[in-house]
């Protein structure tokens, strides 16, 4: 049934800054633009990782009504070689700390940011995630 993510979305009020600020950590443009209203840009989409997720970057104006502003119950972990490296530089950048740096057990290890833009972002180092990678 649900086999792996596709689109992550992310919305900002300055959709501008959010694509500057992941083209930044990402070390990549985003490689999609869908114009809004007025000749802006309303949504920008990168490709990321191992599997090639797309992560959106959506103007809020095109928020699903009640969308709420503030982070919701959910945290999507990226996985990472590095969480403390990774949080470091994301904190550097901006980044407000969310639930801090957890070591669940060996080869387990979360954190997460909420982004300048009000998104969480979640890390992680997972063996099990890699071990996937090799298998393929």
């Amino acid at each position: 049934m649900l086999r792996g993510l596709a689109t992550v979305n992310f919305y900002a009020d300055d959709v501008e800054a959010a694509k500057d600020w992941y083209a930044q950590l990402l070390g990549v443009e985003p490689y999609f633009e869908s114009p809004g209203e007025g000749g802006s840009a309303a949504y920008y989409e990168f490709r990321v990782g191992d599997h090639q997720t797309e992560l959106g970057l959506i103007d809020r104006r095109y928020a699903p009504p009640g969308l709420p502003a503030s982070p919701g119950g959910a945290i999507g972990h990226w996985h990472v070689d590095d969480v403390r490296g990774t949080l470091d530089q994301l904190l550097a950048m901006g980044a407000e700390p969310y639930t801090p740096l957890t070591e669940y057990g060996p080869g387990f290890v979360t954190a997460s940011v909420t982004d300048p833009f009000g998104n969480v972002l979640g890390i992680m180092y997972n063996e099990h995630y890699l071990e996937m990678l090799d298998n393929r």
